[in-house]
């Protein structure tokens, strides 16, 4: 369906005040910005802001929505033939290759990852994704499984997958705060996937295989 000009009037007002917080973090630090200057700046009333923001942290992480969904998604669309590992691997190298934002591959990254590091809130709110990542990709395998409730295998599995992901973007992370270019940053984090492919036992990297249609 199309978009309303109501929802689209949201939407623009959601990103507007995301952007202005942003800009006020990066500039100042995430502890030093009040909610109320954020809505000076914006133009906009506190209430308004937490309207749409219903915590301070929820400014800085606005697009955290794609990532806690991230794993589960690939492996839901993995190709016949292909596990769930080889599907976030593959996905993952195929980000990295690409020298994608998405996976902090840019410049400016590291103004980012120092906001967060220097701000206990928003390290915890980090920590709390990746927990959500962690569960999402559970119940995306139990659901391809067709595994019951009290098999520990999925639960198993995830954390095995999920490694893969969360060393991968934490070696990113430290890597572009030291200053690093994303393009040397991208073909060394390429030789890490295979060798932590190599990590992987033959179970977890045929588990979860999807059959031909």
């Amino acid at each position: 369906m199309a978009e309303g000009l109501r929802e689209r009037k949201k939407r623009q007002t959601r990103q507007y005040i995301s952007d202005v917080a942003t800009g006020l973090f990066l500039e100042r630090g995430f502890d030093a910005v009040t909610i109320a200057e954020i809505a000076d700046a914006a133009d906009v009333s506190v209430n308004t802001v937490y309207n749409y923001f219903p915590a301070k942290e929820d400014l800085f992480m606005d697009r955290s929505k794609g990532v806690v969904d991230r794993l589960a998604r690939w492996v839901r669309g993995r190709s016949a033939g292909e596990s769930a590992a080889a599907a976030v691997l593959r996905e993952l190298r195929e980000e990295v290759e690409a020298v994608s934002p998405r996976v902090g591959l840019m410049t400016g990254y590291s103004r980012f990852m120092r906001v967060v590091h220097d701000a206990p809130a928003l390290r915890s709110r980090l920590w709390a994704i990746a927990q959500e990542v962690l569960v999402n990709l559970e119940a995306a395998l139990r659901e391809e499984t067709g595994a019951q409730d009290g098999d520990p295998l999925p639960g198993l599995m995830a954390g095995q997958i999920n490694w893969l992901h969360q060393t991968v973007m934490a070696v990113i992370g430290r890597e572009m705060m030291a200053g690093r270019e994303p393009d040397e940053v991208s073909r060394e984090v390429l030789v890490l996937l295979d060798d932590m492919e190599a990590l992987l036992s033959d179970k977890v990297l045929n588990y979860a295989v999807r059959g031909a249609p």
